[in-house]
This record gives structure tokens, C-alpha cells and sequence, in this order.
């Protein structure tokens, strides 16, 4: 301002100190902006100092030029510069903007600045994402294959806040973070339909459809009603999106006006009663075609005399119903199509039009009927009061069922699919695992196949002798797992056994993932059984709703595995391809659909293959492999017709991959054992030997700094046999300076089938960081994938098939052992705690092993089995009405006379997948038992899985306490010394 007034006044002497001032300051501007420039390119934020170096160019080259800077236009520069000078003082002022500040985050390695050491204690290793960030997620390509976005947020941002939409190109580079409405606008959609020319995708939103256009970049919100639209798809001819509205299946024009056309009349609860249309008849009276619908049911005998009689007496009765029947005639003249009522209670869960327009399949879901779901109390929420929350029923309840229905579109005339599967007359005694099992495979397996025909032939002869249910149970109980139960469906009955009228009656079976082939002549779906021992790939005719068997999946245990739900077309619209174990590890293979002989292998060895698609020319498959290792995932390809696989995929870990729309670069969320999941981009090529990560660039860096100043171990994988001849692979924490003697602790993974022993990071991240704690006060830790773990094929998953807490357990007895045997642990202070699955196996251990570990910690844990789910443990154990033994051996509450050693139980009060009331009842069962050696910690606000960080601490503050009071020599010693 001071200047300013100065140089209004014009006075020519002090122009001369005026420009040395403004010299020294426009100076100092230079020397700050070459600093800034520098540390500006370094985060490719150089563009916003254009126009300041402009300012510095002139300053410094434009003086000397005489024919700009002399005597007659001194003053005119002089201005001229004063407003240089006003416009790059606030670009001094402005900080980096958020890109840049993203990007300080996003480097390969972590920033230089010497962060605060991370202090290795609960509370900090607690507090989960803060410290070791968030994974991306939702990962998307543009069409034209120049960006990736995806959902990521930073370590220090708050635990309730939503994920932000990210954007990156292809090269690595121009990261930054949208706003709410860019992302809302401009992000391509996760989840939708693309259309064939690839310019548009369908999807919906908010209970509403919307269309993204690929060229602009933009949205287009389609409808905007208050009823909800789901499941919007693009008709074959790509001019009309099909979507479903309150039970029926409406076609909306995409050019032409939009117009909309109603495909079905699926009426809820019966149907013509509840149609409430009005009517208006002579005279301006009103009338509901409900009510008139219902004064033509017919009555008893003496009702309808009396209905008779009064229309022939009154003229008014007779005039009113003349004129209902000529509306109603009227009316069905106008109809074209005739209503489908669904039956009252029933839902329409799916509607989908088949590519000739011609007929809408419909998936109906059929509740329970007197099945009884638990609830689960809440006694800290806003209102004060104890609430309860709905829940789920438990395992042998009635279950829901499905049935599939083909409509008309036409007429509205509807045929039941026909999965064509009959129950037998007789249960059958499976001795194959699938239908290529052979008896020498089965030998290896350890199956007993003529001993188990034999005791099936032993049973039915003491049946005829009249033996009782209680002989028969002990003999089950004799003969272990070795003697197959009676094969049975969802209600418990023995449903291949039932006939009706001398007819077999249907099986209970799914249907599910209806896929129309690309020419949009054949359909193809899935097929389970309810005791889901069989599995069917089924071609549908919609004409008849007739099915035929083209590929069968047989398991004596339960099918399942990686893939199992894979069904797809080839190109030629002949073949399927779909997933199976059936020679003991999940591959690939194709049928065809015209009965063309058995199902063609085309991928094969001890590794399975998952995350199965076909290439955009379906020339090949991609699909994710553990051909290598199988403790790595990466990315494969494969001629669509078999043959040599390639791997894509370079770096050692886990690489979940995204594909560009034109095939040439992969965004890959990556990780390894001691580095969280990260967001790479990197070309879609072979891998070569020794191949350089040069053209691999790191996008994102996820955890807070701290993180990085801990040397985290990346556990060495070790294994050990088992006293069965199996090989048992296992993590392995050892202290560095570890002595003879000293204590250890075998972590037990939840979740049953899962993987824990890999290199990549763990989904129990808190307990991977937990025992590197253990190791810096002296235990050595084992976490091992035991019986019934992911990622060794079907005998390892169907390991524990009726018993639980049989080799799964004694898998860590015996890493216990080799513990105490390869590494000199002391036996006498072991320790043992896991959660869900794991805090059942603690339970089994503590009480059924009990001179093996003197402590335990078993979290959120399963105690009865017969309380848990349906679909899970049906699986393994069958229903627990027809085959009380395995639920009996394999559940905790009956063997907790055994416990010995020092018991921690943790549990959260809402936990809505293992209901807290598992460990009340086990409680219970500890009192009468006057067992004292136990202690129980309860988290009021918590579900199964742990959210607020003073919980886990508090939980694993109380696990160290356990094993530090039980587990050193002087607790063993005072121990061994009562």
C-alpha cells in the first residue's frame, strides 16, 4: 500500500528507490521459488510455478533490454512489475495441494523424514488400520484403459469415515483424490453391466437405474421413482435395459422416448384378491374388482342358492352383475398375458429375460416354515434399553428353499424347471469322493471302501433283527469316522428314502447361476443338492423346463472348494466351462452341451486355479493359480482350448489383478508377509527369468510411517509330519537368540477353511505384529494351516468331515511337539489361542489334552456345534438329529470336564455369528462342573469381529497377561511345586 501510494504520486526521484526495493524483494521471490520449483518437481507439482518463473524471467532478462526498460517507460514497467509482484506473492503463500500431499504417501519407499520409532506394546499394535492403513479396493479401469480408479484412505484418517474415490493413470502417475461429486459423476461404476459396443454401463444405484457413458465420462440417472429398481441388464439388441420393480420384470426403451413395457404380472399373496384396480359403473358407484373377484368365490350350497335367488328377484342385483361380468370379460379380452400368483409369503428373488425376449426366469424363495431364529441381546445402543437383534436359525432347522419358474412373456403361462433329480428308494453308501474316483486313489486317501460296504451291510442286518437306536449309535460311535452316516436332506428326514404313491418323490435341490450362451440359444445353470454331497451342471430348455445333466460332482464329504460356483460359455456356444475337484484339487474343465461325451480336464496337477474369466476375444483364460507355490497367488493365462499356462504376474506375495480393457497393463493389489496390500500397475506380459520390476510402479503406500521403522519378519515356512504321515506347513516366530527352555505359543487361524500359512499378509494382521511381541519377550510362536485349512486340495478340506477337533487337533498337538523336539521348547510351557475356529480348537485342546498346554485363550468360540449355522455346519457334521455322534464328539461343552490348565474366554456380546450364547452355556457348564481355573472377559459393544481398538487391546493385554503369569519358569515351577 505504501508503495502504491508512492508510485501514484508520480514523483520521478524516488522511481529509482522504488525499483531497488521492489529488486530486493522480487529477489527474495526468486531465491523461495527456486527452492519451491525444486521440491515441486520432485512431487510433479511444477506447473502450478509456471507463471512465478514468467515473473523471475522478466525480472532478471527484461531489465537489460533497452528497448523495454529505458527513461520514457520506466514508469510503465515499473507497474507492470509491481503487478508481477502482486500476483506471485500469493502463489508463495498457497501450500501443496492435496495431490501432492497424496503422493508424498504414494512412493516405493518410505519418505525420508525421520518419523516417531513404533514402540512395539499392545496399545500400539492395536490400533489396526491406523497403523497398517487401508487396502484399495473397488478397483475399476476406464474404457480407453489411460486411468484406474479405486477406493483407498489414508492411515490417519478416522475409523467411521468412508473410503474416497482415487484416480491414477496408467503410468503411475497424476494420483489424486476426487471430491464426493467427481467421483459420484465421473467414476466408472464397480459393479453394472456393459454393453457390447463397450460405451455404456448399466447399473443401479440408491433403489434407481443409471447409465455411464464411457466417451464423456458422465452418468446419466435413468429413473428416479420411489419404488426400487434392481438387477438392471441390457437386452440382446442393446436398445433396452430390463430391470426389476416390485416383483415384476419391466423393459425401459433407451431410444424412442423410453418407453416402458411390463413383462410380467407376478401377483404377491395369491394374486386376484389383491388386485385393488377400480371400476366405475352406471350411475357414478364405485366398486372394487377385489371385492367383485371375491363375490364370485363360491360359496356352500345353501349360500349359493341364496345368491341365486336374490339376483333373479332384484333388478338392481341383476344390473350390477351384468355389468361386473361384462367388465370382467372386457377385461380378460384386453389381457394379454394371465397373472402368475405367487402363493402368500413366497419372494421373487431374481427376474431375467432371456436373450430372444421370449420367456423371464424367475427364482422364487420359499421361507421356513416353523423354522425358530435366534436372538441376539444389545444392552449398550442409543435407546437405553436392552434390544434385540434378529439373528439366524441353528443347523438341522427347516430351511428355505428355492424353486425356478419359466414365464411367458407372451401369454404369462409359467412351467416349474424340472431339475429331474429323484430321491431313491433306498439310501445309498457312497464310497467316491467324485465320479472319476478310483478305489486305488480312494486307498491312498485313507477311505476304507469295503470296509465301509461291509458295515453298511452289518447295519441293515441288525436293523432287520430289530437292534435299537441306541445299539446303533454306539456302534457308530465304535466304528468312528470310518462308517458313513445316513444320507439326508434339510429337514432331517431321510429324503432318498421317501416314496409317495409308489413314486420317488423330488429331491430337495438348488438352482442357481442361470448363464445364456453369447448367441443366446442354450442356458446353462448350476444345481446343488440339500445336503450338498452332489453338485450338477445343467442345461436348461425354457420351452419345456425340462433339464439335462451334462457334468456331476460327487463328494462323500460335501462339495465345495475354490471355483465352485465357476460357470461360463466358450465362444462357440457348445461348450461350458465350469470348476471341479474331482481329481483332488480344484481345476478347470468343459462339457459339452449336445452330449458330447465326458467332461475334458484342462488343468491339472497339485495346485488349484481360481478367479476364473475368459480374455475379451475369449481366445484364453485368465485366471489365478497356486501352480508355483502353494504359499504364492498370481496370474495366469491359457488358450481358451487348454494347453501351456503363462504367468503374468512378477511379484512374490498375493496379486489380486484387474485387467485393462485392452488387455495390456494389470492394476494389482498386491502384499507380501510383511507388507501390507498396496495398488500396482504393471504391463500384462510373461513372466520372465530374473525379470526386472522396473516397469512395475507402486501407486499407493498405505500404512502410517511408523509402521516402517520396525523390522517386521517375514516368518520362515517350516513343516513337520503329522502322526498321520501328512505333511503340516507352519509359520515359525523364533526369537534370534532363543534358549532351550523357553516358553511357546501355537496360534490356531479361524474360519476353518482358510489360509494362513502363505507369504502374503494376513488377514489376522493384529496377531502377526502380537507375535513379534511374544518373540522379543522370549516365546517362539507356530501358526500352522492344520486339517480342514485352504489351499491343499479336497482331503486336507473334508479333513475334519465329522469330527471336529480330530486331526485338525491333533495337528497342533503335533506342532507342539516338533516345537519341544527340533527347537528344545520346554514342554511343560506351552501355550495355545486362536478365535471363531481357533478359540474352538483351544477349547478342544484345554479339555481333551489337558497335560499338553498349561494355558489357553479362546476367543469368540464356537462350544456346541448344534447352536451354530445350517449352511456351514451341515456341511461337516450332517444334521445334528441324524447324527447326534459327531456333533457329540466334536463339540467343546461335553468334554470340559478335562480342563487342567488356565482358561481365558473372550467373547463379544452381539456377536451375531458365534452367538455369546456358545459361551454362557459353557459357563454354566464350567460351574457345575466346579471348575476354577477359568476367567471370562466380555465386550459389551462388540460383534464377531472386533471394531473399536480398546477392545482389542484390552482383549490382547489380558491374552499376554495369561501367558506371561502361566507360561514363564517361575509360574511352571510354583505349579509343578502345588
Amino acid at each position: 500500500m505504501f508503495l502504491n501510494r508512492l508510485a501514484g504520486s508520480r514523483p520521478l526521484f524516488l522511481v529509482p528507490l522504488i525499483s531497488r526495493i521492489e529488486k530486493f524483494v522480487a529477489s527474495a521471490i526468486v531465491v523461495i521459488v527456486a527452492a519451491r520449483l525444486a521440491l515441486r518437481l520432485a512431487w510433479r507439482g511444477w506447473r502450478l510455478d509456471c507463471y512465478i518463473i514468467t515473473f523471475a524471467l522478466f525480472h532478471f532478462v527484461a531489465p537489460r533490454h533497452r528497448l523495454i526498460f529505458n527513461p520514457l517507460n520506466a514508469m510503465r514497467n515499473l507497474r507492470f512489475r509491481r503487478a508481477l509482484v502482486a500476483l506471485c506473492l500469493p502463489g508463495l503463500l498457497i501450500p501443496f495441494p492435496a495431490a501432492v500431499d497424496v503422493r508424498a504417501q504414494t512412493q516405493q519407499s518410505p519418505p525420508q523424514a525421520a518419523p516417531r520409532k513404533l514402540e512395539l506394546t499392545v496399545d500400539s499394535i492395536m490400533r489396526g488400520p491406523a497403523l497398517v492403513g487401508y487396502a484399495p479396493s473397488n478397483v475399476v479401469w476406464s474404457q480407453d484403459g489411460r486411468r484406474v480408479y479405486f477406493r483407498w484412505k489414508r492411515a490417519d484418517e478416522t475409523r467411521l469415515k468412508e473410503m474416497d474415490t482415487y484416480v491414477v493413470g496408467r503410468d503411475g502417475g497424476d494420483l489424486r483424490k476426487l471430491s464426493e461429486e467427481e467421483a459420484r459423476q465421473q467414476a466408472p461404476p464397480a459393479a453394472g453391466e456393459l454393453s457390447k459396443d463397450k460405451t455404456l454401463t448399466v447399473f443401479t444405484e440408491d433403489g434407481d437405474i443409471f447409465l455411464y457413458d464411457h466417451a464423456r465420462g458422465r452418468r446419466r440417472q435413468v429413473t428416479s421413482t420411489a419404488e426400487a429398481e434392481t438387477n438392471a441388464r441390457f437386452t440382446r439388441d442393446q436398445k433396452h435395459v430390463s430391470f426389476t420393480r416390485q416383483n415384476n420384470l419391466y423393459l425401459l426403451a433407451l431410444e424412442d422416448g423410453g418407453g416402458l413395457t411390463q413383462l410380467t404380472d407376478i401377483r404377491a399373496g395369491g394374486g386376484g384378491s389383491g388386485d385393488q384396480s377400480v371400476m366405475r359403473g352406471a350411475g357414478g358407484q364405485q366398486q372394487r374388482q377385489g371385492q367383485s373377484d371375491a363375490q364370485q368365490q363360491r360359496g356352500t350350497e345353501s349360500q349359493e342358492v341364496l345368491k341365486k335367488e336374490e339376483r333373479e328377484l332384484l333388478e338392481a342385483v341383476r344390473e350390477r352383475a351384468m355389468q361386473r361380468e361384462e367388465f370382467e370379460a372386457r377385461r380378460k379380452r384386453r389381457e394379454r398375458r394371465q397373472p402368475f400368483n405367487l402363493p402368500a409369503g413366497q419372494n421373487i428373488t431374481n427376474l431375467s429375460l432371456s436373450p430372444d425376449g421370449q420367456y423371464v426366469i424367475a427364482v422364487i424363495s420359499e421361507p421356513a416354515t416353523g423354522a425358530k431364529n435366534t436372538i441376539v441381546p444389545s444392552y449398550v445402543n442409543e435407546s437405553a434399553f436392552t434390544e434385540d437383534i434378529p439373528s439366524r436359525t441353528k443347523v438341522g432347522d427347516t430351511q428355505g428353499r428355492t424353486r425356478m419358474v419359466v414365464l411367458s412373456v407372451a401369454t404369462g403361462e409359467w412351467k416349474a424347471v424340472d431339475h429331474g433329480r429323484r430321491a431313491e428308494a433306498a439310501p445309498r453308501i457312497q464310497t467316491r469322493t467324485e465320479s472319476n474316483v478310483t478305489e486305488q486313489s480312494q486307498r491312498e486317501r485313507g477311505v476304507d471302501t469295503q470296509g465301509q460296504q461291509q458295515a453298511a451291510r452289518d447295519q441293515q442286518a441288525q436293523q432287520q433283527q430289530g437292534q435299537t437306536q441306541g445299539q446303533q449309535q454306539e456302534q457308530a460311535r465304535q466304528q468312528g469316522a470310518q462308517q458313513p452316516p445316513p444320507r439326508t436332506g434339510s429337514s432331517g428326514t431321510q429324503t432318498e428314502m421317501m416314496q409317495q404313491g409308489g413314486q420317488a418323490k423330488d429331491r430337495d435341490v438348488q438352482l442357481f447361476q442361470l448363464q445364456w450362451s453369447e448367441d443366446g440359444r442354450h442356458a446353462a445353470m448350476l444345481a446343488r443338492s440339500a445336503d450338498n454331497k452332489e453338485r450338477w451342471v445343467l442345461r436348461l430348455d425354457p420351452a419345456t423346463g425340462k433339464t439335462t445333466v451334462l457334468a456331476e460332482m460327487r463328494d462323500e464329504a460335501w462339495v465345495g472348494g475354490p471355483g465352485a460356483f465357476t460357470l461360463g460359455w466358450l465362444p462357440d456356444n457348445e461348450r461350458v466351462y465350469f470348476q471341479s475337484e474331482r481329481d483332488g484339487f480344484a481345476h478347470l474343465y468343459t462339457v459339452n452341451i449336445n452330449g458330447g461325451g465326458a467332461p475334458v480336464q484342462l488343468t491339472s496337477g497339485q495346485f488349484e486355479v481360481s478367479d476364473v474369466r475368459l480374455s475379451r476375444d475369449k481366445t484364453k483364460f485368465y485366471f489365478t493359480s497356486s501352480e508355483n507355490s502353494f504359499f504364492q497367488r498370481h496370474l495366469f493365462s491359457m488358450p481358451s482350448a487348454g494347453g501351456a499356462r503363462t504367468q503374468l504376474t512378477r511379484l512374490a506375495g498375493h496379486n489380486q489383478t484387474d485387467i485393462s480393457p485392452d488387455e495390456t497393463m494389470l492394476a494389482v493389489v498386491h502384499s507380501y508377509s510383511n507388507k501390507p496390500p498396496e495398488l500396482y500397475l504393471h504391463p500384462n506380459t510373461p513372466v520372465q527369468k530374473a525379470a526386472a520390476r522396473t516397469d512395475v510402479k507402486q501407486v499407493t503406500t498405505s500404512p502410517a510411517l511408523e509402521f516402517f521403522t520396525y523390522n517386521w519378519l517375514d516368518p520362515p515356512i517350516v513343516n513337520f509330519k503329522a502322526r498321520d504321515g501328512a505333511t503340516v506347513y507352519a509359520r515359525l516366530y523364533k526369537p534370534a537368540n532363543f534358549r532351550r527352555g523357553s516358553p511357546a505359543v501355537v496360534f490356531v487361524h479361524g474360519a476353518g477353511y482358510l489360509q494362513n500359512v502363505h507369504q502374503w499378509w494376513s488377514s489376522y494382521y493384529r496377531e502377526f505384529m502380537f507375535h513379534h511381541l511374544l518373540m522379543e519377550r522370549g516365546y517362539a510362536v507356530i501358526d500352522l494351516d492344520y486339517r480342514g485349512s485352504a489351499g491343499y486340495g479336497r482331503d486336507w478340506r473334508t479333513g475334519i468331515y465329522r469330527h471336529m477337533g480330530g486331526k485338525d487337533l491333533t495337528d497342533h498337538l503335533d506342532a507342539a511337539q516338533y516345537l519341544v523336539r527340533e527347537h528344545g521348547v520346554d514342554a511343560k510351557r506351552l501355550g495355545i489361542y486362536g478365535g471363531s475356529y481357533g478359540g474352538f480348537i483351544t477349547f478342544m485342546a484345554m479339555f481333551t489334552t489337558p497335560d499338553v498346554f498349561a494355558a489357553g485363550a479362546a476367543l469368540r468360540p464356537v462350544a456346541d456345534w448344534a447352536h451354530y449355522n445350517h449352511p456351514y455346519t451341515s456341511n461337516i457334521l450332517n444334521l445334528p438329529q441324524t447324527d447326534r455322534e459327531a456333533y457329540r464328539r466334536s463339540s467343546p461343552i461335553y468334554h470340559a470336564a478335562g480342563l487342567k490348565g488356565a482358561l481365558l474366554i473372550c467373547h463379544g456380546m452381539v456377536d451375531a455369528n458365534v452367538h455369546f450364547q456358545d459361551t454362557v452355556r459353557l459357563v454354566q457348564r464350567l460351574i457345575e462342573l466346579r471348575k476354577e481355573n477359568w476367567e471370562l472377559a466380555v465386550y459389551p459393544v462388540e460383534d464377531h469381529s472386533f471394531e473399536r481398538e480398546t477392545s482389542w487391546a484390552d482383549e490382547y493385554k489380558r491374552i499376554l497377561k495369561l501367558f506371561e503369569t502361566h507360561l514363564r519358569a517361575e509360574a511352571t515351577s510354583s505349579a509343578g511345586g502345588k
